[in-house]
């Protein structure tokens, strides 16, 4: 890759997370580590230009961003019991194009710190998640805000406040002792499987899928999962982000379009990553400390060990969300056992569950109702109302992808394009 603007993009998709996690361990402070990591990419961006692109342009931005830190440093005046340890870190610092850098840091990872300081108790569980994800995910207000279905104004006052709070309270940096661990691992695998979402559905953009998010939530999992192997709810999670993760090359056509999970051709599954998630959920089930991650994960399991889409073991997986509903209540595991219903018992019972659900306007903003419910209704033949929901579904719909397999749901309902029942 031979494009400076091409390349800073990429290692930030790519390598944020990791360099910013390190910045913040140094600095001990969000907001001066996000204003380092800026200014690099920024000096990279210029630099590149002119010298070319480095041999290891992450390690090249890593050092500069840390070099922008003793910069800051000096200048305030404010910090110098860190000057030291950041000169230290700091090993070498390239002068030109050809230069290597060797970024080491010791002890446990990085990230994992940062995600157990991001959720530290003394934060609520909104601002926990969205500073993670904004964070160490690389995600955007908008995304996040998206993923919680709040204002984005909203979201940004949580960040800044959860920061701060960071920094008056003096909250370490570091993974918190053994004893202390389960009443912060809740929002740890919280804050996993929300990267991990985004990274698996994008809510926004032409990409349906962020696969460096997939694959970062997926290996913090396993860090996790090694971290506490006894927890159950670990290798849940786990195994569903991997058994998701497993259908990715079929989820979208040659062309870029959507594939929804009937229409798959399942010969292009990871079947590995199958045989792996299958054997950690059977694994955790076994103990019998059941939890909603490896409900979700047997669920994943259903669907990826049946064979065609018409083999599909409906009523275990409607048994499974019936489950889930009572372990961790919500509209949305409402709404997929409806569903789940309507394709073990009859479309008319489903969709009659999913009008139920739909009275209290809870889902109103949440597009794949509208899209579940328009699937329901087309299945029925009845088209007007499948119209309805579909275009309902397309107004709330930020991704171009999932836009485009709705605007051809559409045209099939129009007659444009024969319409498969």
């Amino acid at each position: 890759m031979d494009d400076p603007r091409a390349t800073v993009e990429a290692v930030f998709r790519q390598e944020s997370g990791r360099i910013i996690a390190g910045l913040i361990r140094v600095s001990h402070s969000f907001d001066l580590a996000e204003e380092a990591m800026q200014d690099a990419f920024a000096a990279a961006l210029a630099s590149w230009r002119v010298k070319g692109i480095p041999e290891n342009p992450a390690a090249w931005i890593t050092a500069a961003a840390h070099r922008k830190l003793i910069d800051y440093a000096r200048r305030a005046r404010t910090r110098r019991d860190n000057e030291d340890q950041l000169l230290y870190e700091t090993e070498t610092v390239p002068h030109n194009q050809g230069s290597e850098v060797e970024m080491t840091f010791p002890g446990e990872d990085d990230r994992l710190r940062l995600i157990f300081t991001c959720c530290h108790p003394a934060l609520n569980t909104e601002a926990q998640v969205g500073l993670t994800l904004r964070t160490l995910g690389g995600l955007t207000t908008p995304e996040i805000a998206r993923a919680f279905l709040i204002p984005e104004p909203t979201l940004a006052q949580r960040l800044v406040r959860a920061k701060r709070k960071i920094q008056q309270a003096r909250i370490p940096y570091e993974v918190p002792p053994l004893e202390h661990l389960p009443e912060r691992l809740s929002a740890v695998q919280a804050v996993l499987y929300l990267i991990f979402n985004e990274g698996y559905s994008a809510s926004s953009g032409d990409s349906l899928i962020r696969r460096e998010l997939c694959a970062e939530a997926i290996r913090l999992a396993r860090t996790l999962a090694d971290l506490m192997p006894e927890n159950t709810e670990n290798l849940g999670l786990l195994s569903l982000m991997l058994l998701h993760d497993s259908r990715r090359d079929a989820r979208s056509d040659s062309e870029g379009k959507l594939v929804t999970l009937e229409e798959q051709d399942r010969s292009r599954w990871q079947h590995d990553q199958i045989a792996e998630g299958c054997k950690l959920v059977e694994r955790a089930l076994l103990r019998r400390d059941i939890g909603p991650y490896q409900l979700q994960a047997a669920i994943a399991a259903v669907h990826a060990e049946a064979e065609t889409a018409g083999q599909t073991d409906w009523k275990q997986i409607a048994a499974l969300y019936a489950i889930l509903r009572n372990i961790q209540p919500s509209s949305v595991v409402d709404l997929n056992h409806a569903v789940a219903i309507a394709m073990s018992e009859g479309i008319d019972l489903g969709l009659a569950l999913v009008d139920k659900l739909g009275a209290s306007g809870e889902l109103d903003s949440y597009h794949l109702y509208h899209a579940a419910r328009a699937d329901l209704l087309r299945r029925l033949s009845r088209r007007e109302e499948a119209l309805e929901a579909y275009n309902r579904a397309l107004s709330l719909t930020a991704n171009d992808i999932e836009r485009r397999y709705l605007r051809r749901r559409i045209a099939e309902l129009d007659g444009r394009i024969a319409l498969p029942r």
